[in-house]
């Protein structure tokens, strides 16, 4: 697509924090949603932080030539929930659990990136075609459709889902009309003054319904601003005596036929975690083969997968041991560079650095942690499609009066669309990863491996 700035372009600084801005505007929801729904007492803002921290850590092995975000990731939600609870051990540390996990996801990721390294990546072109790629990607935001639709409809205090749709469309139509019609700067920040319009527009339903007594019209919760934190509950900080019992576990002398009480736990917390960073792998390479195709220029070959996967291990590790939540690239930062044309990575650069400060910002945190989720639902329903579109946009070129292709593309797009996902204990294969190896397999098995196929 025609970048307005490409990769090593540097817009002014004024326009970079504006365009940093928005692309936090798009990450954040889904980056501080994780630790509430784990709640435990895991801190939004220090999930924030860590998102900022794990994004610097990915540009950095990334030689800052990867334009996207690392947020929270909600692949590894049930992984933490059983850290938490010691799902599969009699033994809870709770904070030490979730540090352990993101490092064995970690170590996942850099075994593969090892791999990569050594066999290179023509591998990947082979088993995963455009014809396979494409349509995976478009999974990625036809999946999280009815996320968008979720937040548009429910995301308020509580009010009715008509107010929740007026305020989601009033974001969404003037997020359309500033992408499409908008001259210079409200062109490059179309988010921006979207969310600020449905802000307002919540703002006055929220307070027409407060001073009536009419809960209907309430869609903001104002209270929040009453508690205010002004430094981040970091996850290292929980530690407690967490390592000095793990420690004590180690020196118990196990039972006769039984495995040592502190060797059942680090085995206990590698099975939660690292099985799911293998599915996690796939959507990462989707995701880097969307961008790419965004961009112009193949990630894969550079700055190369073995340094996207460290980056993504490493980082998702770095973001954990702050926030307790390991990371993963985000859609919504992808979506935000195809629409507003920006790939420069000064920006992303100037995203994890604003993450980080304004972790330490209560006022500013509490504010966007009090935007409604219909209000975001209406920039999710762009952002979203432009992800399911520009999949669709790497299937252009393919021949689908070639039955075998038809084939693959059909099987991947049913089985996303229809929810197809497998549970293995703590371990689910999303509905992402179903339909990218579902879509493997069918093109493997009708040869697609075949130079005629190619």
């Amino acid at each position: 697509m025609n970048l307005v700035y490409n990769i090593k372009d540097k817009p002014k600084f004024g326009q970079v924090i504006l365009f940093a801005l928005q692309q936090l505007l798009a990450i954040m929801a889904a980056t501080i949603a994780v630790p509430s729904i784990v709640g435990n007492g895991m801190s939004q803002t220090a999930a924030l932080f860590g998102a900022g921290v794990g994004t610097l850590v990915y540009l950095f092995f990334t030689k800052f030539r990867s334009p996207v975000f690392l947020g929270s990731s909600f692949a590894f939600l049930g992984s933490m929930f059983a850290a938490f609870a010691g799902a599969y051990s009699s033994v809870e540390l709770g904070y030490v659990g979730l540090v352990l996990g993101a490092l064995f996801a970690g170590l996942v990721y850099v075994i593969i990136a090892i791999v990569v390294k050594f066999v290179g990546v023509k591998w990947i072109d082979k088993i995963m075609p455009a014809v396979v790629i494409g349509p995976t990607v478009a999974i990625i935001g036809l999946s999280l459709a009815g996320n968008a639709i979720g937040d548009l409809t429910g995301g308020a205090v509580s009010a009715s889902p008509y107010v929740c749709i007026v305020c989601g469309l009033v974001t969404l139509a003037v997020t359309m009309l500033c992408s499409v019609f908008g001259k210079k700067m409200l062109k490059m920040i179309p988010f921006v003054i979207g969310i600020v319009a449905g802000y307002v527009v919540a703002s006055l339903f929220t307070v027409i319904g407060n001073l009536a007594g009419i809960p209907e019209l309430v869609v903001i919760d104002f209270s929040k601003f009453q508690s205010i934190t002004w430094v981040p509950d970091f996850t290292f900080l929980k530690f407690g005596d967490g390592f000095k019992k793990l420690f004590e576990l180690f020196a118990e002398k196990p039972e006769v036929g039984q495995l040592n009480k502190g060797v059942a736990y680090i085995l206990s917390i590698a099975v939660a975690y690292a099985p799911v960073a293998f599915v996690v792998f796939a959507e990462h390479i989707a995701d880097h083969k969307n961008l790419s195709s965004i961009i112009g220029t193949d990630l894969t070959k550079d700055p190369g997968l073995h340094r996207t996967l460290l980056g993504d291990g490493i980082g998702s590790f770095a973001g954990a041991l702050f926030g307790g939540c390991p990371n993963t690239t985000y859609g919504e930062s992808i979506g935000c560079v195809a629409i507003s044309g920006n790939a420069s990575v000064v920006t992303i650069l100037a995203t994890a650095i604003l993450a980080i400060i304004i972790s330490f910002v209560g006022p500013f945190a509490t504010f966007l942690a009090t935007i409604p989720g219909c209000v975001m639902g209406g920039v999710c329903i762009a952002l979203y499609g432009f992800i399911a579109v520009s999949g669709l946009k790497m299937i252009q070129k393919v021949d689908l009066n070639n039955n075998r292709n038809l084939f693959v593309v059909s099987v991947i797009l049913i089985a996303g669309v229809g929810g197809l996902s497998v549970s293995f204990g703590n371990v689910t294969l999303t509905e992402v990863a179903c339909a990218l190896i579902l879509g493997i397999l069918t093109n493997l098995i009708l040869g697609g491996m075949k130079k005629d196929a190619q």
